[in-house]
C-alpha cells in the first residue's frame, strides 16, 4: 500500500531534489526511497521506474526553466531579450544541476505525459519568438537555434565541469560570448543555394 501523501509529484520533486544534489546518473530508486522514508515498491505505485522517474524530472525541469526565461525575457527584444535569455539559462543551470542536465539528455518519457507538458514546446516557442526579433526566417531560425543552445549549453557544461582554469573569469567570456553572438544574429550570413531542408 502506498504512503499516504505520497504522490508521482512528490515523487518527481524529491528525485529532481536528489539529482541536484548528487547528480542525475548517481540518483537511484533505493536512495529515492530513503529519502522520502519508504520502501522500494511503495514508488512503483506512482513511478514505473529509473527511466520513468528521469522523464518526469525532464518535464519538471523544462517547464520551471521555460517559466525562469519567459520571466526573464518578458518585454524585451533583441539584444536585451537575447542577454535575458541566456542569463536565465544559465542561472538555471548553476542551480539545479541534476535537473538541468535531465533536459539536456535524451530520455524515453511517457507519451501521454510528454503530450500533457507545455515545457518543451513553450521553449521552443520562446527560443524562436526572440531570434525572430533579428528578422531571421526559416531555416536559418532552426540554425540559429542550435547555436544558441550548443554554445549555452556547451558555456555551462564546461563551467560546471571546471573547464575554464585561464585566470579570466569566465563571467567576463559569458558576457563577450554574448556581445558575439548578437553581432552575428544582427548579421547572419544568407543562406546558401539548395540549403532549404
Amino acid at each position: 500500500m502506498a504512503r499516504a501523501g505520497l504522490t508521482a509529484e512528490r515523487v518527481t520533486i524529491a528525485g529532481a531534489e536528489l539529482a541536484d544534489e548528487v547528480g542525475l546518473d548517481q540518483v537511484t530508486m533505493s536512495q529515492l526511497a530513503r529519502r522520502l522514508g519508504v520502501r522500494d515498491a511503495s514508488l512503483y505505485t506512482h513511478v514505473r521506474g529509473l527511466e520513468d522517474l528521469r522523464g518526469r524530472i525532464a518535464l519538471l525541469a523544462a517547464d520551471e526553466k521555460t517559466i525562469r526565461i519567459a520571466e526573464a525575457t518578458s518585454g524585451r527584444a533583441g539584444k536585451d531579450a537575447l542577454v535575458a535569455f541566456a542569463n536565465a539559462w544559465r542561472e538555471y543551470a548553476h542551480e539545479h544541476p541534476g535537473r538541468y542536465t535531465a533536459t539536456q539528455t535524451p530520455i524515453q518519457i511517457d507519451p501521454e505525459l510528454a503530450a500533457k507538458a507545455t515545457g518543451p514546446r513553450r521553449a521552443v516557442e520562446l527560443t524562436y519568438g526572440m531570434l525572430r526579433g533579428y528578422g531571421l526566417a526559416e531555416p536559418d531560425l532552426t540554425d540559429a537555434v542550435r547555436l544558441l543552445r550548443s554554445t549555452f549549453h556547451g558555456f555551462v557544461a564546461l563551467e560546471a565541469a571546471g573547464g575554464f582554469a585561464n585566470e579570466r573569469s569566465p563571467q567576463h567570456s559569458w558576457i563577450r560570448a554574448l556581445d558575439a553572438l548578437h553581432t552575428l544574429l544582427e548579421h547572419w550570413p544568407p543562406s546558401r543555394e539548395g540549403d532549404s531542408s
